[in-house]
């Protein structure tokens, strides 16, 4: 019960922005759901506990076992809610709340997963050693000081540039909501308007997700103006729109040149009940007004989010694409040295969503060891270099650009090449206490 109650007040209020979109339904659907996960959860912990401490009542099953394996069944619960169903919502995991932490550089070591964990075994282990000893406050505040100084001495992953890259980033403020209105050609016409019109500035021009009206593969005179820019600007111009292929719709970023495209990737992590409807037919029969109101359906992305751009290979993230741990995988195995985060924040307002995905997007960037350039059609713009500090910016809701050189980086920090290690490494710490 308490684990319902503290799941279901934490995700009515840390995703309260859902609401912005469709409205209150979807809102408390998802809450509840993840508030669900959150149950079962803590039920498991509970239960380990009271095993524990009726089969290992020592020090070492309370001191050692004990958190471990709390720890374990934690992100094992994190694990889940963010894969199922339908690829699951790894919105709120516990690593994404020490985005500016001082203990944040830890993750380049163990990433995400691994992060969460150390930090609920430190917690479980304290509070353990409280009930072990609670005559000795000096010694709990000793351990206490022991185990932050541990952790904040954990050295940032030094990421040694392979080269460098130059980007300009536009945010064009545009009227880019889902359910906007806009004269046609507005969309497109902001990007161009608040883009820098310099030749040889930049290696190459960042715009966000949905950043025109018209799909450039199909529409002639979209294409034109895309091709212009680029022969004007000296750079590929890295674009996002929706795409339309053999009576598919797809959520794309592509890399657009004088020439035309020159790449590709299509969103692999759309968002269910906000860009497809998985079950349409199910779902419409309990709900029939609320699914009408997505009236499209986006594929799944099949190409890889690793692309070819002015020498080098960039990741490419779409929105929600941010919270797969296996995209940036990909990207990694790819040879991804900087990433490019799209994204369109227009539908949630100025809510707390778009500061939020900032914060998964800090995460990944030390995670990965990569700068990640994070372009928003409404902000927040900036870029986040592997250490995680901030680079250049542009305020919310405003149009403007900026241009940073960024480090190219080609080695991989342990946290993505020890990744299924430490996964097999977390399952076998449930199992442990058994």
């Amino acid at each position: 019960m308490l684990g319902a109650v503290t799941g279901t007040v934490f995700y009515l209020t840390h995703v309260a922005w859902t609401s912005e979109y469709l409205g209150p339904v979807p809102w408390l659907a998802l809450s509840l759901l993840e508030a669900a996960f959150f149950a079962v959860g803590a039920g498991a912990i509970s239960g380990l506990w009271s095993l524990i401490e009726r089969f290992w009542p020592t020090r070492l099953g309370r001191l050692i076992l004990l958190p471990v394996g709390v720890a374990g069944v934690w992100v094992g619960r994190e694990v889940v809610a963010g894969s199922w169903p339908y690829g699951g919502f790894a919105w709120g995991r516990l690593a994404y709340s020490q985005s500016e932490s001082p203990l944040a550089p830890v993750i380049a070591w163990i990433g995400v997963s691994g992060f969460s964990f150390v930090v609920v075994a430190c917690i479980v282990f304290l509070l353990q050693l409280q009930q072990w000893l609670p005559d000795r406050p000096a010694v709990l505040a000793l351990a206490a000081t022991a185990v932050g100084a541990a952790l904040v001495a954990v050295p940032v992953w030094e990421a040694v540039p392979s080269g460098q890259l130059r980007v300009t980033a536009v945010q064009g403020a545009g009227p880019a909501g889902y359910f906007d209105a806009r004269d046609p050609g507005e969309l497109l016409d902001a990007q161009i308007n608040a883009t820098p019109r310099t030749a040889g500035v930049a290696d190459v021009v960042l715009w966000p997700e949905n950043s025109m009206d018209e799909d450039p593969l199909t529409s002639p005179a979209t294409a034109r103006r895309l091709s212009e820019l680029a022969a004007e600007l000296q750079a590929p111009v890295i674009v996002g729109s929706i795409t339309t292929r053999e009576g598919r719709y797809y959520n794309s970023s592509l890399v657009w040149t004088p020439d035309g495209a020159a790449g590709l990737y299509d969103k692999k992590h759309p968002v269910p009940f906000g860009e497809y409807v998985p079950d349409r037919a199910f779902w419409s029969r309990l709900a029939p007004d609320l699914i009408g109101l997505v009236q499209r359906d986006y594929e799944i992305g099949a190409l890889s989010p690793a692309v070819a751009v002015a020498g080098t290979i960039a990741g490419v993230s779409l929105c929600f694409d941010i919270v797969d741990d296996r995209l940036f995988d990909e990207m990694i195995a790819g040879g991804a040295q900087v990433i490019f985060a799209q994204t369109n924040n227009a539908d949630f307002g100025r809510t707390d969503e778009s500061a939020q995905q900032l914060a998964i997007a800090r995460v990944r960037a030390i995670e990965t060891g990569r700068t990640i350039v994070n372009v928003s059609t409404v902000g927040q713009s900036q870029t986040i270099l592997p250490d995680g500090s901030t680079g250049a910016r542009i305020p919310a809701f405003t149009p403007g650009a900026f241009t940073d050189t960024v480090p190219l980086v080609a080695a991989v920090t342990p946290a993505m090449s020890l990744r299924t290690a430490l996964a097999g490494g977390i399952t076998l710490s449930v199992l442990a206490p058994v």
